[in-house]
């Protein structure tokens, strides 16, 4: 597709580094809204569509970081990052780290760019490529750093999905994302245990995906009740399931499994802390003190 001139002279310059399908998925947003935008892909045959589209297709990373002040970074892992951009000159840049990495890695990243005198942001991604450019899906993305450099970029930010700054710490939009991602594995995890429990009984697994759904929708409000009690350190009001409930309960699950001839090593781990948070805690308590056990 051809782009106006007129329309993308006052549009925000954009250099993408990374064309998975994740940095493809980007790439077309800011094609699509007008943004003059220069790629760089480690495999060049990545890049022959978005060229097609409008895209600049650079021969270097360090040549489309020097093409645009606004760099975002959409590549593999942080070694990766090292790699691409080892012979980039940075001073004076604007880069947005996209890749997905720890709080740590993120933290070390900033002060790598501040060194090299660029401004910093990292960036989570929490969505699939299917659900960039669609904002129906409710893809966005986690940022974190430099304050000034965020509020400067935000519309161009926004334009694949939606934006939620989270802080001047840069490790925080890793830390969120982790946290986010690490709350899912656990809920796919209890998926796999309640779908191996009844996939070998004459039950309709359709009309039991839809109960199970509902299911976890009605519990996924106790996690504001979590945060009261992690904040307030009270952790025995309106609790309505306390631990002494759970943990005695906790036998049926394990003997359904075994009856079930199901391993129970998806649940095990937890109960044990469930175990352990009830004999150095109250039996009245919720599951938050689960939490702070932890971290000791």
């Amino acid at each position: 597709m051809e782009n106006n001139n007129a329309a993308t002279a006052s549009k925000t310059p954009v250099t993408l580094l990374g064309l998975g399908a994740m940095g493809t998925a980007l790439a077309r947003t800011w094609l699509d809204a007008g943004h003059p935008l220069t790629v760089w892909n480690r495999t060049p045959a990545r890049a022959e569509a978005l060229a097609a589209e409008g895209a600049r297709v650079a021969a270097s990373a360090a040549a489309a970081v020097a093409a645009n002040r606004l760099v975002i970074v959409c590549l593999l892992n942080d070694a990766s990052v090292d790699e691409a951009l080892a012979g980039a000159d940075l001073n004076g840049k604007d880069v947005v780290n996209l890749i997905t990495s720890t709080p740590a890695q993120a933290r070390a990243r900033a002060e790598w760019a501040r060194e090299r005198g660029a401004r910093y942001l990292d960036g989570g991604i929490m969505a699939v490529p299917p659900m960039i450019g669609a904002p129906e899906a409710g893809g966005y993305v986690f940022y974190s750093g430099s304050q000034a450099l965020f509020d400067q970029y935000r519309e161009v930010l926004a334009v694949p999905a939606g934006t939620s700054y989270v802080g001047e710490d840069a490790g925080f939009a890793a830390l969120h994302d982790v946290a986010l991602l690490s709350a899912m594995s656990g809920m796919f995890a209890g998926i796999t245990h309640a779908f191996a429990l009844v996939r070998e009984e004459d039950i309709d697994l359709s009309a039991f995906a839809q109960l199970l759904g509902d299911w976890l929708t009605a519990m996924a409000p106790a996690v504001h009740q979590e945060a009261v009690h992690l904040k307030t350190r009270d952790f025995t009001s309106d609790v309505v399931s306390n631990l002494a409930m759970q943990v005695a309960g906790n036998q049926t699950l394990l003997d359904t499994a075994e009856g079930q001839g199901i391993s129970s090593e998806l649940l095990l781990p937890y109960y044990a802390l469930m175990s352990r948070t009830l004999e150095v805690g109250s039996p009245e308590e919720g599951t938050a003190r689960m939490a702070e056990l932890l971290g000791k």
